[in-house]
């Protein structure tokens, strides 16, 4: 059974960061380590007075194949820079492996994801596989690219070691509109996808399915407006609610209750009627001028499909 924090000591930012004593990245051919530089955190003393050594910190391993140990480079220093965007939600309680994979079809089938073209990762409670980065495009990825991509990955495999254990994460009933949600505004992603008017937009056509809802339906076809609607309405739900609340929320899944209940829970209302609001909001055109929920920045590189 997963261990209950209190809740101030749960999300601390130091707490979070010096949690990672080391990022290794290791190889089929050979073995490379290397240090991230973090707070340590002080032995505690015994009953006798003796200086007890702490435990072992989770950390995180990069396994490639020696073709991939640029791309390796590139993503340690990625994990570098996401640890302390990732504090605001929480502490890992288990080490997370990223599998880099020569080529999109290895990735596919690692990730059980046929057909899914725009994939270049996939995340789950320890472990995560990437597309190595030097298959993204002709040239090879960016750094920046590689950081956006690894921060939104990490961030799936964090929120679901903060909500439960590895024996329970998959039964958390979490809805993929608040997995990508979360991901995606954590590594501010709004640039990427469709505006609040196209959402509106689609709306008010009728469309067939709803990407909150239904977007098991829409994914593989239609994985713009499922990512357009997750970043909206997560953005909504924060900016309404506070990122106390989204904390509150992970940290009532990990007291037992499923996302639904934990839902209600922190943020005093149920999980469907936040949506009908949300949907109001949208609808409406509630936001008057398209975008303005969704974080913008201006990105100088070739854009490069997230995944979840």
């Amino acid at each position: 059974m997963k261990r209950c924090r209190s809740h101030s000591r749960w999300w601390t930012p130091a707490r979070a960061v010096a949690l990672w004593a080391l990022v290794w990245l290791s190889g089929c051919a050979h073995k490379m380590s290397t240090s991230v530089p973090t707070s340590q955190a002080p032995a505690a003393e015994s009953a006798g007075g003796d200086s007890v050594r702490a435990p072992a910190a989770p950390r995180i391993d990069v396994e490639y194949r020696e073709r991939d140990a640029s791309a390796a480079t590139q993503v340690r220093l990625a994990v570098e820079r996401a640890l302390p965007r990732l504090a605001r939600w929480g502490t890992f309680d288990d080490s997370v492996t990223i599998v880099i994979h020569p080529n999109h079809a290895a990735l596919e089938r690692a990730a059980n994801r046929s057909g899914h073209d725009f994939l270049r990762a996939w995340a789950r409670y320890e472990q995560i596989e990437l597309q190595s980065p030097r298959t993204w495009t002709l040239l090879g990825a960016s750094q920046s690219q590689v950081d956006e991509l690894l921060l939104h990955e990490l961030t799936h495999s964090l929120m679901y070691q903060v909500a439960s254990d590895k024996l329970g994460w998959t039964r958390k009933r979490i809805p993929l509109w608040f997995r990508e949600g979360m991901a995606s505004y954590t590594a501010e992603q709004g640039y990427r996808v469709p505006s609040l008017e196209d959402l509106s937009r689609f709306w008010r056509n009728q469309a067939p399915a709803d990407p909150l809802t239904q977007a098991e339906a829409l994914y593989q076809g239609r994985s713009d407006i499922v990512y357009g609607a997750a970043h909206h309405a997560f953005t909504f739900l924060v900016r309404r609610y506070g990122e106390a609340t989204i904390r509150g929320v992970l940290h009532a899944m990990s007291r037992g209750p499923d996302f639904p209940d934990a839902f209600a829970e922190a943020v005093g209302l149920p999980h469907d009627a936040f949506l009908e609001d949300f949907r109001r909001y949208v609808r409406l055109r509630g936001f008057k001028g398209g975008r303005k929920l969704g974080p913008q920045r201006p990105r100088p590189d070739t854009a490069i499909p997230t995944a979840p």
